[in-house]
């Protein structure tokens, strides 16, 4: 965890020190400057495919396979107890904040809503950025396609699944 943090950090002041753009053109001689054309800056990227149309092909067994960071701090089972963070078995569609026994933020109690397909996509992306001031100190997962096989899994972790959209 130490090193994956220093080396993010080593990487973002390597990216401010270096200038890419200005690096790539030849010097035409050591007293010239050279000039340096702006490329044409690239299209925006287009908005995320809804997680909605991504459940569709979501897959389950690579869910479990990716859920397996989670169980850290999360039980998954029927009968899990709560653990750093709250069983989450049945969590689709399950009240934020309202696992019996589970001592959460301020933050968490007060975002009211359910875990549906949404807002467990947007809480898998950015805990932080979701809900400011939960108590998860998990980064993210940034794959929308992993966030959506997880979200299957979870789906799954339950005696009734819910509805997908």
């Amino acid at each position: 965890m130490l090193f994956a943090l220093m080396t993010m950090v080593i990487s973002m002041i390597g990216d401010a020190l270096v200038q890419p753009e200005e690096l790539a053109a030849p010097v035409a001689g050591p007293l010239e400057k050279a000039k340096v054309e702006k490329a044409a800056l690239p299209a925006q990227p287009a908005e995320p495919e809804p997680i909605a149309v991504l459940l569709k092909s979501a897959d389950t067994a690579a869910g479990k396979k990716a859920a397996r960071k989670c169980a850290g701090c999360h039980s998954m089972s029927r009968d899990g107890k709560n653990k750093v963070g709250p069983n989450l078995w049945n969590v689709v569609n399950a009240g934020k904040g309202a696992q019996p026994g589970f001592s959460y933020s301020g933050a968490m109690k007060a975002a009211g809503g359910k875990w549906d397909f949404e807002a467990l996509d947007q809480y898998l992306l950015k805990p932080k950025s979701f809900i400011p001031g939960t108590k998860m100190v998990f980064s993210g997962v940034r794959k929308a396609t992993d966030r959506a096989n997880i979200i299957a899994y979870l789906r799954a972790l339950s005696d009734s699944p819910a509805a997908l959209p």
